[in-house]
């Protein structure tokens, strides 16, 4: 029995890759080019078999990409941008042992197009910008990696040390993408076209770039000229045109505009340095930009402060004696009223105030004050000094943009001793608590009373948290707060005061409000599975974690939609039911739990019913092939929980095709299974090259479970990349001198030689196994090892046109390093014929640091295996290893096969070598691709 297994995963990269490598730190970096597909795949093993899980750091995979991990095997990303490099992890979970996790270091490389700007020394500034002596040419790029520079004049490279009239170098803190040519003591060659070319040296077949600029004693930097002033007052509704000139300048500067902090308006139009702005609002205020470059100097800037007049709320106040300490109007003492207008600009706001219509002018009794400095900015007061009879009146604030269309804003307030009288705020009766429902409506009052009434503001009073509308405070009118959709987290208090504004301005009043928000029971579990065998107890329990009122009104059991009478549960504990498990009492337990507000439901669906079984996907090789166009498949899986319920004496395995015809469904008889353990059943007399659905289901003497299904495919395509301890089922020979071994980089002896052996498995990870012979001692010259590929069995018993036999095609990779290298010879066993059987490929000696394909056509007469033979040469340089072996059926591609390095192999090349074993002449290789050699044979 073999136990469930931890995930395994190993990131395998496909898409556009330009080159895969190992860096100094052992980490794998995946390099691309920008806008060019990523394509990387997490490989997994493990049973259950593991859920694939994508992250990453540095940058962003996608615009949710950090907040929404992605679930799948396979990580895409067309048209991959620079800032989505960085270290992408796989993580494979199948909750046994600890998780998986592999990464990958994404390098995306591009190079943009460089940028060429010219300076000079600020203090050798003249009338004319070219006077001076010295000039700097500053060329700067954004690339990855860092790109290299070249400067030209006209169409020759420029060497410092050959030029005394030039320095090149690289500022201090530029990183490398910034390179400076300074011309010192300029003369009159120096008058010339000069080019930056920068290139990453053809890196993802980048191509180079440049750009040139032309050096005269005309050049100068830009200047400019605004054809308004910097700050713009308009009305709404008007048109405004924005003129930039450019005044100075060669080349002839480009001018753009901007506005901060937002951009330019729909309605605007921007045409040979003019800004047009349509029918303006006060949203189209703000700072507009006009920016001039010729890549001379620095860039000519001029803004303009865009204010687009507009008026809102008018508020007053009514602020008696202060000195006095008062709340109300006072013959004899002073009295002041205030007017204030939110407006844009605000201080082009001009106020007029007016006693009975008529315009008041400043007295010993009246004073206006524009600007009150005891108020916020923008506020405009006047003082009632000894406030006589006679001031008794109404009193009108007038607010206006002079010369303005818009609108003027006017507000009138009468003052007399029976007119103002301080507010009064209360809560109606029994409002100090306002009870609702989660996700009903509620409405909190505050009524207020006095001359004027003045609006109630609402907070929240005992959390620092804002109001439901995101305010800080909410206004109200009549002092009723309604609140729609509440839910618990709204529950407190509410304070309600009376505004300073609109009324008398004095020390609020104040009163509180509390929120109750009732909500049925929160109960844990939400849902259980429970299983359990037959004939023993089984307790329920449901948990009350909050609630709100906090009595429970009733608990009610209910089991498949019928109540349980005799159960008389306690309401203030957390219910539980405790009953004996039968065959007549399973099925879907409710404990209904009501607080008179609502009620919850903990169900438990409580089944002797077994867990289902668990499919096993990583079997080696599951498929053999049988007579009559027939297949067989080894289906393997383990029980999920098996001592849960009652004893597991089998299961029934139904087999269908994929338009659901039944093949068959039969009961197969399994010992009682233990957690984690392999089992087994071979499926016979399956058609080729039909696909199958096979469902499964476990059985007690009780019940079955639920059926889990799979489907499973016809392939002839047996591929091997050792990855698997069982490594896919090939076998060690038991007549050789020694073994063949598994090993990765990971596993490799560190002190192995060098110079003989593959640093990592055939794909370039470090993680990935292959198959290899250790040359070194006991070994001596002559010792063979072999390696046994399963046993393949033919399909059909005639091949194409007429043959007797059907071809395969049988493909793998080599690795023949170290200058002791001996033989790698592939034997074709067929069954029941031969021990040893055919050779049908050879080689030998030093074949390179590379691993190398090869394709072999086999023409077995009936079931086969293929046998790997390597024989150690005259030395401890001689190590062999094999990666990736697959047995497809068919012939070998046409084409000849090119490896991940770039050589040729030759597929053919065993069957001339077999041909020519007997004649006069010998079959030589040439290591230039496609070249053969025929030479006669020497004694």
């Amino acid at each position: 029995l073999e136990l469930s297994s931890p995930a395994n995963a190993q990131i395998s990269h496909a898409g556009q890759a330009c080159v895969v490598k190992e860096d100094n730190i052992s980490e794998r970096i995946y390099t691309i080019r920008e806008g060019d597909r990523l394509e990387l795949q997490c490989l997994v093993k493990g049973h259950p078999q593991p859920q694939v899980r994508w992250t990453k750091t540095a940058g962003s995979a996608s615009d949710k990409f950090q907040e929404t991990s992605i679930y799948n095997e396979t990580l895409r990303i067309e048209g991959i941008q620079r800032v989505q490099g960085g270290r992408y992890y796989c993580k494979a979970d199948n909750g046994v042992g600890v998780a998986a996790i592999k990464s990958i270091r994404v390098d995306v490389q591009y190079l943009d197009k460089p940028v060429l700007t010219v300076h000079q020394t600020i203090s050798d500034v003249r009338g004319s910008y070219y006077q001076e002596k010295t000039v700097f040419l500053r060329c700067t790029v954004n690339s990855n990696p860092p790109a290299r520079f070249i400067w030209k004049r006209g169409n020759t490279p420029i060497e410092q040390s050959k030029d005394t009239g030039v320095d090149i170098y690289e500022p201090l803190y530029t990183q490398g993408e910034t390179k400076v040519l300074k011309l010192k003591n300029l003369r009159p060659k120096d008058f010339a076209n000069y080019t930056c070319e920068v290139t990453v040296r053809n890196v993802c077949d980048i191509p180079e770039s440049s750009v040139t600029f032309r050096l005269t004693n005309a050049t100068t930097p830009p200047a400019l000229r605004l054809s308004v002033n910097e700050t713009l007052v308009v009305d709404p509704g008007k048109d405004v045109t924005l003129s930039c000139e450019v005044t100075a300048g060669f080349p002839k500067p480009t001018v753009s505009w901007s506005r901060y902090p937002n951009p330019l308006p729909r309605n605007s139009l921007v045409r040979n340095g003019t800004l047009t702005l349509r029918s303006v609002t006060p949203a189209d205020s703000g700072f507009y930009n006009c920016t001039a470059v010729n890549n001379v100097g620095n860039p000519a800037k001029r803004n303009v402060n865009l204010l687009v007049r507009s008026m809102g709320n008018l508020t007053f106040q009514i602020t008696p004696d202060s000195n006095k300490d008062s709340e109300s109007i006072q013959m004899g003492r002073d009295l002041k009223l205030s007017c204030h207008v939110d407006a844009q600009p605000q201080d082009k706001v001009n106020y007029t105030w007016y006693k009975n219509a008529a315009l008041v002018y400043n007295s010993d009794s009246l004073i206006v004050l524009r600007s009150d400095p005891d108020m916020a900015p923008g506020t405009s007061s006047l003082e009632i000094v000894d406030m006589k009879f006679r001031d008794q009146a109404t009193y009108s604030c007038v607010a206006n943009f002079p010369g303005s269309t818009v609108p003027e804003l006017r507000v009138d307030v009468n003052i007399t001793q029976s007119s103002v009288t301080p507010p009064i705020l209360t809560v109606p009766a029994g409002g100090q608590v306002v009870s609702v429902r989660e996700g009903g409506s509620a409405d909190l009052v505050c009524l207020v009373d006095g001359k004027p009434r003045p609006p109630v503001l609402w907070s929240r009073a005992d959390k620092d948290l804002p109001m439901p509308t995101g305010e800080w405070a909410v206004e109200t009118r009549n002092g009723r707060l309604r609140l729609t959709n509440v839910t618990r987290d709204l529950m407190g208090s509410y304070r309600c005061q009376t505004a300073p504004y609109n009324g008398l301005n004095i020390k609020p009043r104040q009163a509180q409000v509390q929120l109750n928000v009732q909500y049925a029971p929160v109960l844990d579990p939400v849902f259980q599975d429970v299983r359990s065998p037959n004939y023993q107890f089984v307790t329920l329990r449901c948990l009350i974690q909050k609630s709100n009122p906090a009595r429970v009104a009733s608990v009610r059991w209910v089991r498949n939609g019928e109540p349980l009478s005799s159960l008389t549960p306690n309401p203030q504990e957390n219910p539980q039911l405790k009953f004996k498990l039968d065959p007549s009492n399973n099925g879907t337990y409710e404990c209904r739990v009501s607080n008179g507000v609502g009620s919850s439901t903990c169900t438990f669906n409580v089944s002797s019913r077994p867990y289902n079984a668990e499919f096993y996907f990583d079997t080696p090789n599951p498929i053999r092939i049988q007579k009559v166009n027939n297949y067989s498949y080894n289906l393997q899986w383990t029980q999920r929980e098996p001592a849960a319920t009652d004893r597991i004496i089998g299961y029934w395995v139904n087999v269908r095709t994929m338009n659901q015809v039944n093949m068959f469904s039969k009961q197969i008889d399994k010992k009682e299974p233990v957690k984690g353990g392999l089992m087994s059943y071979t499926l016979t007399d399956l058609k080729i090259p039909v696909s199958y659905e096979i469902r499964l289901a476990p059985i007690t003497t009780y019940s079955t479970g639920d059926y889990v299904s799979r489907t499973i495919q016809y392939s002839e395509h047996h591929v091997c990349g050792f990855e698997d301890e069982r490594i896919c089922g090939f076998s060690q020979d038991r007549g050789d001198k020694f073994d063949w071994t598994r090993q990765n980089h990971l596993t490799q002896n560190p002190k192995r030689s060098s110079n003989t052996g593959p640093e990592m498995d055939r794909s370039g990870n470090k993680e990935g196994y292959y198959m290899y012979i250790e040359a070194s001692r006991p070994r001596v010259a002559g010792d063979n090892a072999r390696l046994l590929s399963p046993l393949y069995n033919v399909t059909a018993a005639r091949g194409p046109k007429g043959s007797s036999r059907h071809p395969y095609c049988v493909s793998f990779f080599y690795h023949m390093k170290g200058k002791h290298i001996g033989s790698l010879n592939v034997w074709l066993r067929v069954k029941s014929i031969a021990s040893v059987g055919d050779r049908v490929w050879t080689l030998d000696g030093n074949q390179g640091p590379d691993w190398i394909q090869a394709n072999i056509n086999v023409n077995p007469s009936g079931p086969f295996q293929v046998m790997f033979e390597a024989i150690r040469g005259s030395g401890y340089e001689g190590d062999i290893a094999i990666d990736d072996v697959s047995v497809t059926k068919g012939k070998c591609k046409q084409e000849n096969s090119v490896s991940n390095t770039g050589t040729v192999c030759i597929s053919q090349y065993a069957l001339i070598q077999s041909n020519l074993q007997k004649s006069e002449y010998i079959f030589i290789l040439s290591p230039h691709p496609f070249f053969f050699v025929l030479v006669p044979r020497w004694n």
